[in-house]
């Protein structure tokens, strides 16, 4: 009977986060414990199956090879409660607090745009959503989506890819009568161009000339902490900007701005990702529910 006082799957989420999410303090932020608690909690387990599952140091958990299987029928386990529980409650349906991080741009012109659909197909998710072009750490910031431009880096994150979109340099009509048209890449430093004021994994502006790449480093006397901002600063004609081609399209339909240097253009794609915490199917339906609908609902376009 006394197996039977035991929270098993509570025991085995917990050790699946602590796995997944590469620590204690990871884990506890996540579940809502205390370190101590998470790592008695593992103890514990190790304990009753007469095993140990995770090797600890100062610096990381690694995992036994008994760990390890029993990290990977984990998994299969409380995906297959999570769907069990799903399909025996009449009132299965994504509900609860969904918080959402997403860069600037995106944010403006494809989630914002979408909530209201969002939500009148699932009325019982309440969205949190914070828009930012810095990078932000979905663990500590307890995000349950975080959607980011360019390339991933290596983490325990999961991803899922929602498209990618060109690059585009573009200025407003105002400001190429006064400045003229650049021509090549060398008239580019002759004119004002406008920049991000934190560090990208790409420095300056890409250009292609004969088959050559190179970089064109931006110099302005503006810059701004998302890409939003940066359009702003081109519509109202201080300089040139560097933008994905989705933010620019309706103002280059309009009018607005004009795309310059595009016989310079490389070519190159920023890719946009949805990023989460989780592991195969193992995902809170309101998670699952927000990744399909994205999927569903964003084109990204050329």
């Amino acid at each position: 009977m006394a197996r039977l006082e035991v929270n098993r799957s509570g025991e085995l989420e917990v050790f699946v986060r602590v796995i997944e999410l590469g620590g204690f303090s990871a884990a506890a932020r996540a579940c809502g414990m205390t370190p101590s608690a998470v790592s008695k909690l593992v103890a514990r387990l190790e304990q009753r199956l007469g095993t140990r599952l995770v090797n600890r140091s100062t610096r990381q958990l690694q995992l036994t090879p008994e760990g390890c299987a029993f990290y990977e029928r984990g998994v299969r386990v409380l995906a297959d409660l999570d769907e069990a529980e799903r399909n025996a409650s009449s009132h299965s349906v994504p509900r609860g607090r969904l918080r959402v991080n997403a860069n600037v741009p995106f944010g403006h012109h494809f989630l914002l745009p979408l909530v209201p659909a969002f939500l009148e197909r699932y009325p019982d998710v309440m969205l949190d959503i914070v828009l930012t072009d810095e990078v932000i750490d979905i663990l500590e910031q307890r995000t349950d989506v975080a959607v980011r431009a360019g390339p991933l880096k290596s983490s325990s994150l999961m991803a899922r890819k929602l498209g990618q979109t060109r690059m585009v340099i573009v200025g407003a009509p105002a400001y190429l009568a006064r400045q003229g048209t650049p021509a090549t890449p060398d008239d580019v430093q002759r004119h004002n161009l406008l920049g991000l004021n934190y560090v990208r994994a790409r420095q300056g502006w890409p250009m292609r000339r004969d088959g050559v790449d190179s970089n064109v480093a931006v110099t302005g006397n503006a810059q701004a902490s998302d890409g939003e901002a940066v359009r702003h600063l081109a519509l109202a004609g201080l300089g040139l900007a560097r933008l994905a081609a989705f933010q620019a399209r309706e103002d280059i339909a309009a009018g607005r701005l004009v795309p310059v240097l595009e016989n310079f253009n490389p070519g190159d794609r920023e890719e946009i990702h949805a990023v989460f915490v989780g592991q195969g199917g193992y995902l809170p339906l309101r998670v699952r529910a927000f990744l399909d609908f994205l999927a569903e609902n964003v084109k990204l376009g050329d």
